[in-house]
């Protein structure tokens, strides 16, 4: 029953900031801008008269505020993210062919990204001050401080460019669709995790590192110990259990940040994705397609942080009657 609450309490959370994001989102597209303006801003720097006129029509920019208010709104309810002139196609069309893209590099990096970090913050913590942790240290340092972009060009440099010389053209940039060929897709992949990877590893080392040290220092920890359980089980089923909370935690922040963070992936390696063409809508002037990536970036932090909540209250489940 605690559970049940919990999700309620998250799911309604989660649909109160949608329903925030799109409202300011209209005030800042529709009321916040002259009348003669707003027609302009959504069809795009490059639009005529005549697109103009029709943007006005189809969404009838004539009509009061409030009106215009609810047809937004029972658009975005069924789905309707808008049309953008500027490319004469449906926002949902356009963020489907983008979606792919974006979602391979996102879940590829936060694995990749989690299984660095946490395996590397764990052994450094079960061997403090040790030869390994001091390399481990610097490394932390030298990934925290790597730019997204520095990284990427590198490895291009390094690694594709070096590899295409020799013939070798298995890793590539661009993208490939994994339903078209799934080596080619993984080729395209590899460099974007490990340039998404390379900065967020080094955080999670430091996070579990520190979150594992103090746990390990608890109570609790020593009186399991004085009872004669191994440390093999007292580090893997109580300590890392435990000290794993703050670690989901801050991976509900970045996962829902993430968006943004892929941008500079995307633009580096040519992938196609949400970001880039957020960018490009954004030099196209092409407002119905941003207003589009808006709302698609808040939903992806909603579902993202109701995921991580779930996983924290497997861990720890005191806060499902919180």
């Amino acid at each position: 029953m605690g559970m049940a609450r919990f999700l309620i309490r998250r799911v309604l959370a989660g649909i109160l900031v949608l329903w925030v994001v799109a409202t300011l989102t209209f005030f800042l597209f529709f009321v916040a801008v002259p009348e003669g303006v707003v027609a302009r801003n959504l069809a795009g720097r490059a639009a005529t008269p005549a697109v103009i006129a029709q943007v006005e029509k189809n969404l009838g920019l004539n009509q009061p505020k409030l009106v215009q208010y609810w047809h937004y709104l029972d658009h975005l309810l069924h789905g309707n993210l808008g049309f953008s002139y500027y490319t004469q196609q449906p926002v949902t069309t356009i963020i489907k062919q983008a979606l792919p893209a974006t979602i391979s590099v996102v879940i590829g990096g936060v694995l990749l990204w989690l299984i660095a970090g946490l395996g590397t913050g764990i052994l450094s913590a079960t061997r403090a001050r040790s030869l390994f942790d001091r390399v481990a240290t610097v490394g932390v340092l030298a990934g925290v401080s790597a730019p997204t972009f520095i990284v990427g060009e590198l490895l291009i440099v390094a690694v594709y460019v070096q590899l295409s010389n020799r013939g070798i053209t298995f890793i590539q940039t661009g993208y490939t669709p994994i339903s078209q060929s799934f080596s080619g897709w993984l080729g395209t992949m590899i460099l974007p995790w490990i340039t998404l990877a390379v900065v967020q590893a080094a955080v999670y080392t430091r996070l579990s590192r520190g979150s594992l040290l103090d746990t390990l220092g608890e109570d609790y920890i020593r009186t399991a110990r004085s009872k004669g359980i191994s440390d093999r089980r007292v580090l893997y089923r109580h300590a890392v259990r435990s000290a794993m909370t703050p670690v989901v935690s801050q991976l509900g922040i970045d996962v829902g940040a993430l968006l943004g963070g892929v941008i500079v992936v995307e633009q580096v390696f040519g992938l196609q994705g949400v970001g880039q063409q957020t960018v490009t809508a954004i030099s196209q002037g092409d407002g119905q397609l941003v207003i589009g990536f808006v709302i698609l970036a808040a939903l992806f932090v909603v579902v993202a942080n109701l995921i991580v909540d779930l996983s924290y209250a497997l861990l720890d489940p005191r806060v499902r009657v919180n």
